[in-house]
């Protein structure tokens, strides 16, 4: 897809994009992206339906995540004699 520039924002809409992205750790295009895909919901895909219904995990919940079952991947060896 080709590039579009949008120019002649509002400061406090440009500061209000780049909140969003900070907080959320997104690119500045994708929180763009996902305001006009909700504005036109029929352009969304299906996975991104479902997304929104499951949830996502950030870099950090999935790292979490990982740390805390790091317990249950190791194999004891004496168990399975």
């Amino acid at each position: 897809m080709q590039q579009i520039t949008i120019r002649g924002l509002e400061p406090e809409v440009e500061r209000q994009i780049r909140r969003i992205a900070k907080e959320n750790r997104k690119s500045i295009n994708q929180v763009v992206r996902e305001i006009l895909h909700k504005q036109f919901e029929k352009h969304r895909s299906p996975a991104a339906s479902l997304k929104d219904l499951a949830g996502g995990w950030t870099p950090e919940d999935a790292e979490e995540f990982c740390r805390s079952i790091q317990s249950c991947e190791q194999i004891d060896e004496e168990m399975w004699k």
